[in-house]
């Protein structure tokens, strides 16, 4: 059996959306992201852009956010590696929910950025 074929077998949406095999990984993987985005964002987290995050030392400060890009921190799946504005020290920081937060610690979050790219 084709290769091709067995893939329409197990998937027949893929004879509507045929994809080279060369790019079927890239697709896999934005298609986690974006499901892994949804996820987050029902759980609670405002990932996918702006959003507050807490240091291993307890700072919190406003970060942009978007899964799957990176220039600015090491990515360790739901958390990061990355300088901290607050304390200035390089350190795990972790998205956390909007609804765990105080009215001040959104207001000194978002007085606490980091550089604006991802």
């Amino acid at each position: 059996m084709d290769r091709g074929n067995r893939w329409q077998l197990v998937w027949p949406a893929a004879r509507m959306f045929p994809v080279k095999k060369r790019l079927r990984p890239v697709v896999i993987a934005i298609t986690v992201l974006a499901i892994g985005t949804v996820i987050a964002r029902r759980l609670g987290y405002k990932v996918g852009g702006n959003t507050v995050v807490r240091c291993r030392q307890g700072h919190l400060f406003t970060t942009l956010w978007i899964p799957g890009v990176k220039l600015k921190a090491i990515d360790l799946g739901v958390a990061r590696i990355q300088h901290c504005p607050v304390g200035n020290h390089w350190t795990v920081v972790v998205p956390v929910r909007d609804a765990d937060l105080t009215d001040e610690e959104r207001r000194f979050a978002a007085e606490h950025r980091d550089i604006r790219i991802p």
